[in-house]
């Protein structure tokens, strides 16, 4: 039990620290743990703004540099930190990078990134280049496995910089986990897909996971059609012409 208390206090006081080296707020901890850890929290975090250059992603990038603040460095071959325009009006964010991506190091490249794809491109008729994909965590999770606890903790710092970093329009959140994340634990995607939500003072999309629609054959053409509601009320939020299918 102690060692396992331990570890907790360990990982809280990486979270603490990732979260103060990126300017972001500290979790809701009374200010008497925060010194047990020593792990003060920053006097004033970094305000958001949208950067004159790309460079700022590079640099958290560099800054997250060959990341072992979790288990699941351990087997991973490429770190996958996510890609698009710094400058995006829309980010999607998906669960953890799948064994195509591991291998590439590129976020939704398999299958499941083919179907992103076509929405992007063939549904709302922009390039993957326009907008900014990146996941929950940046490491595949073996065996396409759920992140774990400790895993999301030590990565979503990172995400909320990027998103920081990038200012978006709206975020588009794919399947339960990343809107479980990014929203509240009672999310359930079958029933708050397709209403809006908010993330960061961000509008946000809940909706299906490609994978999951590709894993869902007999209700494929289906899970489509739920999917294409949820993107046109995207476009309709960005100005976007909605094409006639």
């Amino acid at each position: 039990m102690e060692t396992e208390i331990r570890d907790i206090l360990g990982q809280l006081k990486n979270m603490i620290e990732a979260n103060r080296d990126m300017g972001l707020e500290p979790p809701p901890i009374p200010k008497g743990a925060l010194h047990e850890l020593n792990a003060e929290a920053p006097e004033s975090p970094v305000k958001p703004g949208r950067p004159d250059h790309p460079d700022s992603l590079e640099a958290l990038r560099a800054h997250i540099g060959d990341c072992r603040r979790c288990k699941l460095h351990k087997a991973r071959k490429n770190l996958v930190f996510g890609e698009g325009s710094p400058q995006a009006r829309l980010v999607f964010v998906g669960e953890g990078p799948g064994r195509d991506e591991d291998r590439v190091g590129r976020p939704f490249v398999g299958v499941a990134g083919e179907l992103l794809t076509d929405i992007i491109e063939k549904g709302m008729r922009l390039t993957r280049a326009e907008v900014y994909i990146c996941n929950i965590v940046k490491c595949h999770p073996p065996e396409n496995r759920d992140p774990e606890r400790d895993e999301i903790e030590a990565c979503l710092p990172f995400l909320k910089r990027q998103i920081s970093i990038i200012q978006p329009e709206v975020i588009c959140t794919l399947g339960r986990i990343a809107s479980q994340e990014l929203l509240e634990k009672s999310i359930k995607i079958t029933q708050d897909r397709g209403q809006w939500h908010s993330f960061m003072g961000i509008p946000v999309m809940p909706t299906y996971h490609p994978a999951y629609i590709k894993r869902s054959k007999a209700r494929e053409r289906e899970l489509k059609g739920h999917v294409w509601e949820d993107i046109k009320k995207i476009m309709k939020r960005l100005g976007l012409e909605v094409k006639k299918r």
